[in-house]
């Protein structure tokens, strides 16, 4: 890879802009399937909620992202209240809000046509990536320091909300689909 000078805000326009957004969601997990709802709602603290029910609304689980960086998790389901699962969630979510964007030591870099906005977690990257000319968020990634752990899109942006966002594990079978249902 090589070193780029490209700017990083150039990413806040993928930031997804939630107020609150409905989605259609399919999780499959080592065998297991969960389908259902999944509520991304702002609220007036400036936190985000991420709810995930059921159709016939029995809750899965209800997470907090507050605007200070902290997680915090309302309720989860025996099955799924395992520390694993819940931090492997929290750093998907994480991905995908790209809530830590501020981030001054990010590092820009350039391989095969594309734009590597590289940002340090406690454990490994997130990497966004975007095409040459910064107007299309190909993809995003979390990876250690040799290998991709998790893959996720963000498609079809509507008013600043993605219609479709993928998540894709790597290192074991978790795969995460959500499509926005109109309101």
């Amino acid at each position: 890879m090589q070193s780029s000078t490209v700017n990083v805000p150039v990413l806040q326009k993928f930031r997804p802009a939630f107020t609150v957004a409905l989605y259609n969601t399919q999780v499959d997990v080592m065998g297991n399937h969960l389908s259902g709802l999944l509520l991304i709602k702002k609220m007036p603290d400036s936190s985000t909620r991420i709810v995930f029910s059921n159709e016939m609304g029995f809750t899965f689980f209800d997470f907090e992202f507050a605007a200070d960086g902290t997680f915090k998790v309302y309720s989860i389901i025996k099955k799924l209240n395992k520390r694993s699962v819940i931090k492997t969630l929290q750093h998907d979510f994480e991905l995908v809000l790209m809530n830590n964007l501020e981030n001054s030591r990010a590092t820009v870099k350039t391989k095969d046509g594309l734009i590597y906005f590289i940002f340090p977690q406690t454990k490994g990257y997130n990497y966004y990536i975007t095409n040459q000319t910064g107007d299309e968020l190909v993809r995003m990634e979390r990876a250690s320091g040799k290998k991709t752990i998790v893959e996720a899109v963000m498609k079809n942006y509507i008013k600043g909300v993605p219609d479709t966002i993928g998540i894709s594990h790597k290192t074991f079978e978790f795969n995460i689909g959500l499509k926005r249902l109109e309101r």
